[in-house]
């Protein structure tokens, strides 16, 4: 996967370490509320250390796409403004499914960014370049929770099609 993804007004960069703050700060603006009920990882005591650790994790693992099917493997970016060049959220792709070529796609928008289309445009940019990038892939999942209706328009915008409610397929903060 290519490390920088530029579309509709929007640079998906791969995170890099000089991220954490900007992780941070678009993370602490967003924790509690609706947002926290549909991202825990954003909890209302959520410190730099967990931007760290995470940014760590996935610059870790942008260092070995040897096996873009391996079980952990996950290509993660964040996504930025193209004229402000300010953090508006992230998203990635995760949960690689070796037999059938397929990834899930994620993502996430910064509350003061939201019903601006940045995850749908992150989305659909993100879907087109794996589709270049990775020519064994076949399929590409946006999972949301039957409840979380915004997500479902922001996939819907990006080109997905909703095939179905999968009962039973999420845990979101520790809820089925």
């Amino acid at each position: 996967m290519r490390s920088e993804i530029n579309s509709e007004n929007l640079i998906l960069r791969k995170y890099e370490i000089e991220f954490i703050p900007l992780v941070f700060e678009a993370a602490y603006e967003s924790r509690g509320g609706e947002f926290s009920h549909w991202m825990p990882w954003c909890h209302e005591n959520y410190t730099i250390e967990e931007s760290r650790e995470f940014i760590e994790k996935t610059v870790e693992n942008w260092k070995n796409t040897d096996d873009v099917w391996r079980e952990g493997m996950q290509f993660g970016y964040a996504i930025f403004d193209a004229e402000t060049e300010k953090l508006l959220g992230g998203t990635g792709l995760n949960q690689p499914g070796k037999i059938h070529k397929m990834f899930n796609l994620g993502y996430w928008v910064r509350t003061s960014e939201h019903n601006r289309g940045v995850a749908s445009r992150a989305a659909r940019a993100l879907a087109k370049a794996a589709f270049e990038d990775l020519p064994e892939l076949n399929r590409i999942e946006i999972l949301s929770a039957a409840e979380n209706i915004p997500s479902q328009k922001a996939a819907e915008k990006a080109g997905a099609f909703r095939e179905g409610i999968l009962r039973k397929r999420l845990i979101i903060g520790g809820r089925l």
